[in-house]
């Protein structure tokens, strides 16, 4: 098999049980819209599909331990470039994607490809698809806290006594944010019309819950 397989099949063994929604489906949809968003923008696609697939491989030592899963993954994909004999350059290019892929740290990308691929992250977060993850994200959170303790620092909104209210929260402080914040044009193209849909979804809520 060649890089790219051999990454997917790596990817797929530690994301098959995933409880939340950085699982392997989320990792398939994130390289699709960075091939979208690369034949309009440009960028090394090599980098790109290695990126996008292992951009969450750390997600479960987080889940385990608490921290960073970006820097996670990112150590995990140079421990694991490099054992298959990448090249250093290519390895570097693809973890410096990967370490700054996250919405919440706020970092800059360095790289067109490195804005790509936190462009189809946060795209990942919009539209129909955006409130399917963030109502998954919420249950599986709250899960975790409970079964074994861990609480994810960034997503705090996942544990409030009432989800409608810590649903809301969420949606204020990311996915309504992410447009200001994405990379390229053909991203904030594909924003917009999912954007559309997450507020029809918002006012059907609010209606459905209203009490008067």
């Amino acid at each position: 098999m060649d890089l790219i397989e051999d990454t997917r099949k790596f990817v797929y063994d530690i994301l098959y049980d995933e409880p939340s929604t950085h699982d392997i489906s989320h990792i398939e949809r994130v390289g699709s819209t960075c091939m979208k968003i690369q034949r309009s923008e440009g960028g090394d696609i090599e980098v790109l599909r290695l990126a996008a697939l292992l951009h969450d491989v750390g997600v479960v030592k987080e889940h385990q331990e608490g921290g960073d899963h970006a820097e996670y993954s990112a150590r995990i994909a140079r421990e694991f470039l490099s054992g298959n004999g990448v090249d250093e350059p290519l390895i570097d290019h693809v973890v410096a994607c990967i370490l700054t892929h996250r919405f919440s740290r706020g970092l800059r990308a360095g790289s067109l490809e490195a804005r790509i691929l936190q462009d189809a992250d946060r795209i990942d977060a919009l539209g129909a698809v955006g409130i399917f993850r963030s109502l998954v994200s919420m249950g599986s959170l709250r899960g975790l806290k409970h079964a074994i303790g861990t609480v994810k620092e960034s997503s705090m909104n996942a544990y409030t006594s009432d989800p409608f209210e810590g649903f809301a929260d969420y949606m204020d402080k990311k996915p309504f944010k992410i447009p200001e914040k994405l990379n390229t044009d053909t991203a904030k193209i594909i924003a917009e019309d999912r954007l559309r849909i997450m507020h029809l979804y918002l006012d059907a809520l609010a209606e459905e819950t209203s009490l008067e």
